[in-house]
């Protein structure tokens, strides 16, 4: 069965409520605990999930009011997703965030979002209250905890319906670029509605496309681009914890199968770490011809990841046409493009003249750039524009991308200069207002390029370079390198210096990573043609990543200026090693 579109709803809400309706036996979500298990998952019926959010919204009307925000601290688990839906069916504002961690960043970071947040509740599962009051009462906050699964928290018959409408605010989506300045990005009941109709229309999405994944549910990619589109349409959407997906990464092509997945979605590293670790036994095993919509996003899409992929599992019945590059970000809601039923556009281009923000062709015999095509912006209205003097650029010129249209959300909370900055661009011809997003790209074909971050942007000797390829590069140089994550910025001393900084995996002695680090040095002066002023080799897990798995560079430059690296091995120039002790001094 096709769907056309999505019903027209007021709200997030009554949508959910007419799929209980229409389809009250069918499964709308399962979490499976234990891959490996027959009686390893737990699922919910539409009956069933709005019974339940209809109880958790009962137990929340009794101490909230419509507007409070409420801090969402679940793992991974159904807990999480009807906490979610109580939220929106109370007329309270959800405030999804990851569970405080072991590390005091991480602490850190989830106070300073409840502080920010103002919120009034936090909401739990029965198996981590303990914890949570425990961070409350560390970081000294005043406020109360609770578990939404637990009996007595509320009273299905006791929830009334609040009436909410399109503009009403339905979350808080936390941007996860900074770690000691989260903003909240204010996501309506609209939003959410426009974006998931976008993202149906544009991959082709129906009712009778199952859904499914390892993203984490607070993050913008696992709730509301697989998650809620699943509920809005109609679907069944299966969900596995993200713990499980990074210990044995075949488990997730394993829920791909046996659970009937036609979508699900996940950042590169995902694609490219599924190469590397699932063995010819566990790929034996796996018939993944039904995943019709493998949507790669949220972070730099690797051409050599899309391929290696598309080869490496092919012989378990996967098709190329199946790869669907994506394109999105929390200030969009979440989609903003992508195509699917078609191999990967890959366009080679020339290095020297990306350098200058042009999209040419490759010269013949020489070194090429491979940019991935995210599809056309079918939805939105979007601009090329010259990030400096806010003059619109033309096709095949990159620039900031900017955008604007109904899945824009309404800016951050509680931030109006910052919104006015981001969410209030015009161009110099006074177009507007656009949502700046930060992200630098061009048209070739009518189709989206992205080539990175304008925050990220090396500016060496007058040149841009985009520090995500020279990351890649070391990797496919660097067996040791391999699978794991880097940080490339610069320093200036005074003028501006390269630092590669990279994780490592393996016991090598002293010489050995001293001849690591000069071959290092000599790969990005061979591709690159720059010098690397100081290389620094670390454990896995040592560079820090938003919890959707980017790259925080700027932080990691922090970390190194303050010394606040434990480097397995390190070279650095003079130059550098006194800007060190300058800035930690």
């Amino acid at each position: 069965m096709t769907l056309k579109s999505l019903p027209q709803e007021r709200s997030a809400l009554h949508l959910l409520r007419r799929r209980a309706a229409e389809r009250p036996g069918r499964v709308a979500v399962t979490f499976v605990h234990d891959p490996d298990a027959p009686d390893g998952a737990r699922a919910l019926t539409y009956a069933q999930l709005d019974a339940e959010a209809r109880r958790v919204a009962a137990g929340l009307q009794r101490t909230c009011r419509p507007g409070d925000r409420v801090l969402l601290l679940h793992p991974p688990g159904l807990p999480f997703v009807t906490a979610f839906l109580g939220c929106l069916y109370a007329g309270v504002v959800a405030v999804p965030s990851p569970m405080p961690g072991q590390f005091q960043y991480q602490q850190r970071r989830v106070t300073r979002i409840a502080q920010d947040a103002r919120v009034r509740l936090a909401l739990t599962d029965t198996g981590q209250l303990a914890e949570v009051r425990q961070w409350i009462a560390a970081e000294a906050l005043a406020l109360p905890a609770e578990a939404s699964d637990a009996d007595g928290f509320g009273d299905t018959d006791r929830w009334h319906d609040p009436g909410p409408c399109a503009t009403d605010l339905a979350l808080l989506q936390y941007t996860s670029g900074s770690t000691g300045d989260p903003k909240g990005v204010m996501v309506d009941h609209g939003n959410l509605l426009h974006n998931a109709e976008s993202l149906r229309r544009s991959l082709g999405l129906t009712q009778d496309t199952g859904f499914g994944g390892w993203i984490p549910l607070y993050h913008d990619m696992g709730l509301m681009g697989q998650l809620l589109p699943s509920l809005f349409l109609g679907s069944s959407c299966t969900l596995m914890s993200p713990m499980a997906f990074l210990k044995r990464p075949h488990q997730w092509l394993a829920l791909i199968d046996t659970y009937d997945v036609g979508y699900s979605a996940a950042p590169d590293f995902a694609y490219d770490l599924c190469v590397r670790r699932v063995t010819d036994a566990q790929l034996a095993r796996l018939d993944l011809s039904r995943w019709r919509f493998a949507a790669n996003g949220s972070e730099p899409i690797q051409a050599s990841t899309l391929r290696a992929f598309a080869e490496r599992f092919a012989p378990a019945g996967f098709r190329a046409t199946s790869l669907a590059p994506c394109y999105g970000m929390a200030e969009a809601t979440v989609f903003v493009s992508g195509r699917a039923s078609r191999p990967p556009r890959i366009a080679p281009v020339d290095p020297a003249a990306l350098e200058k923000h042009v999209l040419e062709d490759p010269r013949p015999g020489r070194p090429a750039r491979e940019l991935v095509g995210c599809g056309d912006v079918p939805d939105l209205d979007v601009r090329i524009v010259d990030p400096t003097g806010g003059r619109v650029l033309a096709p095949g010129t990159t620039g900031e991308i900017w955008l604007r249209g109904p899945s824009v959300a309404r800016g951050y909370w509680k931030r109006r200069a910052a919104t006015t900055q981001t969410f209030g661009a015009y161009t110099a011809d006074g177009e507007g207002p656009f949502l700046r997003t930060g992200d630098l790209g061009g048209f070739l074909d009518g189709e989206l390029h992205v080539t990175g971050r304008i925050k990220d942007l090396l500016i060496v000797h007058g040149r841009n370079l985009y520090p995500q390829d020279i990351e890649h590069e070391m990797r496919l140089r660097h067996a040791p390198l391999a699978s794991l994550a880097g940080a490339t910025f610069t320093v200036a001393v005074p003028r501006e210096k390269v630092v590669v900084t990279h994780e490592i995996r393996g016991r090598f002695d002293v010489g050995q990573l001293q001849e690591l680090t000069v071959r290092i040095r000599a790969t990005l002066s061979r591709q690159f043609g720059v010098r690397a002023a100081g290389v620094v080799l670390l454990r896995p897990g040592a560079v820090r990543r938003t919890t959707s798995g980017k790259v925080q560079r700027s932080e990691m430059r922090a970390l190194f200026l303050d010394g606040a690296l434990t480097p397995v091995y390190e070279d650095l120039d003079p130059a550098i090693r006194a800007a060190r002790a300058k800035a930690a001094a």
